[in-house]
């Protein structure tokens, strides 16, 4: 098999994937966050200022999805097909609620009456829980694994079979973990009232998180054996979900010092992290078949030609760059508080 700097090329395109879906969630992550909050705002201008943090960015954090969404396709389209066929449903709904969270930041303020900036209000901040509750699903059945026959076919019982305990789980926890990490943006981009508000919502966030992570980790310690099969091969590895805890430990330790900007450094270091622990407990996978471990779907089953991720690679090479460029200037752009004068963006 043809390499590049010593690794395969499915593996190289394993990482391109992983590290775009990473991008996505640390950037995505705090819209979720911070529109799970929204409703938690009392007065109309908190809410305002909450969606004016975030409207400048949130369409350039969804380009991440869609290159993430591209790059599984071209580079591992075996799996990409199994995976969108099996979990329909879980993909319709997070496909349904992206179009209306969307609609609600664009349609709240094209009119005056409360009830429909009410309803758009309530539709925002349910659809970023739902999204956020559903990336975890996603996430925790990939882990879990599926029935898969001999064609990599799903063959398990529907929608209901995703809603296991373990991938709930999972759900709970990323939704707590991105709203802490749309807590400390907000906490970043407002001052004021809302300001020192924001701060009791982290603190609640930050229980929220640390609880849900524990308890699902010691839920799939005990009931999900072969999670912890890489790291007792390779214990080296142990040192990962070490660094976990000491980014999590840091969050506190900063908000507590009102370092907020290295906090939500952090916050995203734990989203990497976490996702980091997932990519080592699945290679060289991409789809657990359980409980016939042997119709598990892999990065060499499922790659595209080598040809193919060769030429892709090229893309990569290029558009990567741009991408981070891109990310770079708006945020650049956009720097500093938003409030309600005519002055701010």
């Amino acid at each position: 098999m043809e390499t590049l700097l010593g690794i395969d090329y499915p593996t190289w395109w394993f990482l391109v994937v992983g590290g775009l879906f990473s991008g996505y969630a640390i950037l995505d992550g705090f819209d979720f966050g911070a529109g799970a909050w929204h409703m938690f705002f009392r007065k109309n201008t908190s809410r305002e200022t909450a969606l004016k943090a975030i409207d400048p960015t949130w369409h350039g954090n969804e380009v991440w999805l869609v290159i993430g969404g591209g790059t599984l396709f071209a580079g591992f389209p075996v799996f990409y097909g199994t995976l969108f066929s099996a979990m329909y449903i879980p993909f319709i709904l997070f496909l349904l609620f992206i179009i209306f969270r969307g609609i609600a930041i664009k349609f709240r303020n094209m009119e005056d009456m409360l009830w429909w900036r009410k309803m758009w209000d309530w539709s925002y901040s349910i659809s970023s829980i739902m999204l956020a509750f559903l990336l975890g699903v996603v996430l925790g059945n990939i882990l879990r694994g599926m029935p898969l026959d001999e064609q990599y076919e799903y063959i398990g019982r529907g929608f209901f079979e995703f809603l296991n305990p373990f991938s709930i789980l999972v759900g709970v926890t990323s939704l707590a973990l991105f709203m802490m990490h749309g807590a400390i943006y907000l906490i970043l981009k407002t001052e004021g009232k809302l300001y020192e508000r924001l701060q009791g919502f982290l603190k609640k966030a930050m229980a929220f998180f640390i609880l849900a992570y524990i308890i699902t980790t010691v839920y799939g310690f005990f009931y999900l054996e072969h999670l912890l099969d890489v790291f007792q091969e390779n214990k080296i590895l142990f040192v990962v979900p070490l660094l976990v805890f000491l980014s999590i430990a840091n969050v506190p330790r900063l908000a507590s010092k009102r370092k907020y900007g290295w906090a939500f450094i952090f916050t995203s270091i734990t989203i990497a992290l976490l996702l980091a622990i997932v990519a080592f407990e699945l290679y060289p996978r991409l789809l657990l078949s359980n409980p016939d471990i042997q119709n598990s779907i892999t990065i060499y089953n499922a790659a595209a030609s080598t040809k193919t991720l060769k030429i892709m690679m090229g893309f990569v090479a290029v558009g990567g760059p741009l991408v981070l460029l891109y990310s770079y200037f708006v945020y650049r752009t956009f720097w500093g508080k938003v409030n309600q004068d005519d002055s701010s963006y």
